[in-house]
């Protein structure tokens, strides 16, 4: 290693890493209380597929921290494409699951191809800016180069059948937006465009239990004992927990099973539920500080593309911590967005630690460029 290199080591963040640590070391004992089947000392099937992607997604962040960023640079496109065309293979070769085709699966393994999607999207969106800043669209029209990077994954996973995926990686791409220059009157064409898009979704694109949620949403008590059930028992959970909440495994809504996806997309009110307001202060209050520490470290990049990766990485864990959140406490339609190194599922482990390892790798070489 060279003396730069050296030099390069010498700045690593360990703040940053300390709170990688500790949200994920927080999601592994919230997911044991979450899966927990009734038997001390035995993990769940959950818990050891959760450990083994962990194990493997650090493998990725060891090696999105050492590449170095030049080279990330060039590889951004490949990778970006190449994760596109996975998703594209689940439309030959995944089966039909809960409605969409989201999953490749081979005997024990599963590998959710849209969880990878962002980090490339992020990459791609980094690499573009590079050579057409967004502070040089101007116009509408402008947008057609972002427009058409984000528009491929997006489409293929609309394709999967997966629509809060789709809406998730629309938004990651979105977190852009607020360094083009566009004018705001040109936004309300923009915004009629969007409200078609919704109708036209509605009627065309959305299936009847995806409508089903955005009505519960609207009307909660429209079909408590079905499609509105899972809201309502959120809600019950976290309401209980109150100020101090029950305890690590004691809470009774989360270890009687009353939320069939608590250790996916309700993790948070378990949370709620065991560790109450108080516990759920300390979550947020971490989530929050790492992604104002990401702002930070984009700030301080002198290197455009590692600049503009960084804010992508935060768009990342910003859109769905938020729309987890808002939507367990019924704030926003169910719409199956996990939250990130919390909620069980492997694919999102590994993609997030590849996306944290890009974090670290921008801010150790702040000073290198």
């Amino acid at each position: 290693m060279d003396g730069i290199e050296r030099r390069v080591w010498r700045d690593f963040d360990w703040p940053l890493f300390c709170l990688m640590f500790a949200l994920i070391a927080m999601g592994l004992g919230n997911l044991v209380s979450a899966t927990h089947a009734g038997s001390v000392g035995v993990l769940s099937t959950e818990v050891e597929r959760q450990l083994v992607a962990l194990a493997i997604g650090v493998v990725g962040l060891v090696f999105a921290v050492v590449l170095d960023l030049r080279r990330l640079e060039r590889l951004a496109l490949p990778i970006y494409f190449a994760s596109c065309l996975l998703v594209a293979s689940t439309l030959v070769l995944a089966p039909m699951h809960r409605g969409s085709r989201s999953w490749l699966m081979y005997g024990p393994i599963r590998l959710q191809p849209s969880e990878f999607t962002k980090v490339g999207l992020v990459l791609a969106m980094a690499w573009l800016f590079v050579r057409w800043p967004p502070t040089s669209i101007t116009r509408l029209r402008d947008l057609w180069r972002p427009g058409l990077v984000i528009a491929l994954p997006v489409g293929l996973i609309i394709a999967q059948r997966d629509m809060g995926v789709a809406v998730l990686t629309l938004l990651v791409g979105a977190t852009y937006l607020p360094f083009v220059r566009i004018p705001w009157r040109a936004w309300a064409l923009v915004a009629g465009l969007g409200i078609a898009t919704v109708v036209g979704m509605w009627f065309f694109v959305l299936a009847e239990y995806q409508r089903s949620r955005v009505l519960d949403f609207l009307e909660p008590g429209r079909d408590p004992l079905a499609s509105g059930y899972q809201v309502i028992q959120s809600r019950i959970a976290i309401g209980s927990g109150g100020v101090f909440g029950k305890g690590w495994m004691e809470g009774t809504q989360t270890q009687l099973r009353f939320l069939p996806t608590q250790h996916t997309d309700f993790i948070f009110s378990v949370i709620a539920e065991e560790w109450g307001f108080v516990g759920s202060a300390v979550v947020l209050g971490l989530y929050l500080t790492l992604l104002l520490w990401g702002v930070q470290v984009a700030r301080r990049s002198r290197d455009p593309f590692g600049a503009y990766l960084a804010v992508g990485v935060v768009g990342i864990f910003f859109w769905p911590a938020t729309i987890n959140v808002a939507m367990v406490l019924g704030l926003f339609p169910v719409i199956g967005v996990a939250l990130p190194l919390f909620s069980y599922g492997g694919s999102a482990m590994m993609a997030s630690l590849v996306a944290l390892g890009f974090l670290l790798n921008v801010s150790m070489r702040r000073f290198r460029y």
